[in-house]
C-alpha cells in the first residue's frame, strides 16, 4: 500500500474525548510530515459516488462539440467544462493531459456572493448530472468542514475558526478525465508536478497508481487509497496560514506504463476554498525564533487570483 498515513473522521465525531484527541493528533502528524492522508469515515455514500462516475463518464463521452458548448469565456475555467490540454502547471508550458468539469459554490442567504460567483453550468443531455454534482459538493463540503475542525484545534486555534470562512466559500469540485494517450507525450503528463492553491484539496478516485507526493527527501512516494477512502492534502492557503507548519506538498499524475495508454483515467478532487476575504496572514501562534514569519499578508482572493494567472486560466 501507499506510505500516505490512513485516519478515520469517525473518530473525531464519535462524540468520545479520546477518539476525537487521537484523530486530531494523527491528521496534524501527518499533515506537518508529508502533507497528505487516506481518510475513511467520510459522508459519500458508495451509491453516490458510484452514480458520479456514471453520470461524468457520460458527460466526458459526448460528442466534443456538446461538451464544447459547455465551456465558457471569460471565467477562467471557474464554471463547466474546460476543454483538453488547456491548463498547464506553475512554470510549464505544457498543457496537462486532461480534461475537466467544474461545480461550484451553491450560495445560501447572501446576494453579494451570488453575485460575486459564476452561475453552475446546466447540462441539458444528462438529467441528472447536476443533481448528483450538487449533492457529491454537498458531501465533500460537509466532509472538509470537520477536517478543519480537527486542524484548527492542532493550531490551537478555536474548533470553529475556518466555518465563517469556508460557508458559501469558493469551493470547487472537479471532475477530472485523462484520456487514453494515444501519442509520446512531448514532455506533458496527466498532471505536472504541483502544489494546490486552495486550503485542502479531498480527492476520490485515487485507488490505482499514478498520484504521487514528493516527501522531505524529494522523493517521490505513491498515494494510494482503499475505495472507501478519499485522499486529502493541504493546500497552499493553509500552508501560508500556517507559516508552513502544516505542509503543502508537491504531487503530480504520472502517464500509466505504454501497456496501459489506451486507459482512460477518472478523478475527482475538491478544493475547499474559503471566502475571498480570508486573511492568509500568517497566525502567530505559527511564529517563533526558530520559524520567523515566511509569507507577507494576503488575503484569500487576492492570493487566489494571482495563482489564476500562473496558471494560464485567466490573464493579466
Amino acid at each position: 500500500m501507499s506510505a500516505i498515513p490512513s485516519v478515520n473522521l469517525g473518530d473525531f465525531v464519535s462524540g468520545d474525548p479520546a477518539r476525537k484527541e487521537k484523530f486530531v493528533k494523527e491528521i496534524g502528524a501527518a499533515f506537518e510530515d508529508i502533507g497528505f492522508v487516506a481518510l475513511s469515515g467520510h459522508f459519500l455514500s458508495d451509491e453516490l459516488v458510484d452514480e458520479l462516475y456514471k453520470e461524468i463518464k457520460a458527460f466526458f463521452q459526448l460528442p466534443q462539440e456538446v461538451k464544447d458548448k459547455y465551456e465558457i469565456e471569460g471565467i477562467g475555467g471557474q464554471r463547466g467544462y474546460t476543454s483538453f490540454g488547456k491548463e498547464h502547471a506553475k512554470g510549464k508550458k505544457e498543457g496537462d493531459l486532461k480534461e475537466f468539469w467544474h461545480f461550484g459554490q451553491y450560495v445560501e442567504d447572501n446576494p453579494r456572493l451570488e453575485k460575486e460567483y459564476p452561475a453552475n453550468v446546466m447540462v441539458d443531455e444528462l438529467p441528472d448530472f447536476n443533481k448528483v454534482g450538487k449533492e457529491t459538493y454537498k458531501m465533500l463540503e460537509k466532509t472538509a468542514k470537520y477536517v478543519l475542525r480537527a486542524l484548527a484545534l492542532h493550531l490551537g486555534l478555536e474548533e470553529t475558526y475556518f466555518d465563517e470562512y469556508i460557508k458559501n466559500g469558493n469551493s470547487i469540485l472537479r471532475p477530472i478525465h485523462y484520456p487514453p494517450i494515444t501519442t509520446e507525450p512531448k514532455n506533458a503528463v496527466r498532471a505536472a508536478a504541483h502544489g494546490d492553491i486552495n486550503l485542502i484539496t479531498l480527492l476520490m478516485g485515487a485507488h490505482g497508481k499514478g498520484l504521487q507526493v514528493q516527501n522531505h527527501k524529494g522523493e517521490w512516494v505513491d498515494a494510494i487509497a482503499r475505495p472507501d477512502q478519499l485522499m486529502i492534502n493541504v493546500g497552499d492557503m493553509l500552508s501560508r496560514l500556517s507559516n508552513n507548519k502544516l505542509k503543502s506538498t508537491i504531487h503530480q499524475v504520472i502517464n500509466p506504463p505504454r501497456e496501459l495508454w489506451g486507459t482512460s483515467r477518472y478523478s475527482i478532487p475538491f478544493f475547499m476554498h474559503p471566502i475571498s476575504e480570508m486573511p492568509l496572514n500568517c497566525l502567530e501562534n505559527c511564529i517563533d525564533a526558530e520559524h520567523p514569519k515566511g509569507f507577507e499578508d494576503i488575503t484569500a482572493g487576492e492570493y487566489l487570483h494571482e495563482r489564476l494567472i500562473e496558471l494560464g486560466l485567466i490573464k493579466k
